[in-house]
């Protein structure tokens, strides 16, 4: 099977600048500085846990301050569920899981918008359980097939 040629991308939606104010008014942030801490920091954790297209694709989308956050980042080998996510930030962070959440709720808001539905989706398949919720998202399951008793 070939790859297939993908789209000459755009310029992103928004500035580095745009972002940040964004996120800013999405967390309450007081100061430019404590918004851009916050992207930096949720940005590198989301590029250790993202791989392949999707981590190209949503690249693609950012500003590029903010591609260059995500892609430096090597993935881990373990995918961590969207509670060891936050806890893995507040540990590296040495903030509270509380911080971490609100954190990763602002910038992950301004992502959401950024990569639109679709990538979104294909990002939300490649992560574990839960992380549809840190992206503002409802959690979905599909219903189990239970087997017929004989």
């Amino acid at each position: 099977m070939y790859d297939q040629p993908r789209p000459n991308p755009g310029t992103p939606a928004m500035t580095f600048d745009q972002m940040l104010e964004r996120v800013r008014y999405e967390g309450a942030y007081p100061t430019r500085e404590r918004a851009e801490e916050a992207v930096r920091t949720v940005l590198a954790a989301l590029g250790r846990q993202l791989t392949g297209d999707e981590r190209v694709d949503l690249a693609q989308c950012l500003p590029v301050e903010a591609a260059l956050t995500l892609t430096a980042q090597i993935p881990d080998t373990e995918h961590l569920t969207a509670w060891n996510f936050i806890k893995d930030m507040a540990t590296r962070t040495n903030t509270t899981p509380a911080t971490a959440r609100w954190d990763t709720g602002a910038v992950l808001a301004v992502i959401t918008r950024l990569a639109g539905p679709d990538l979104l989706n294909r990002i939300l398949r490649q992560l574990s359980d839960g992380y549809a919720l840190l992206f503002g998202q409802a959690e979905l399951h599909q219903p189990q097939m239970r087997a017929a008793a004989a």
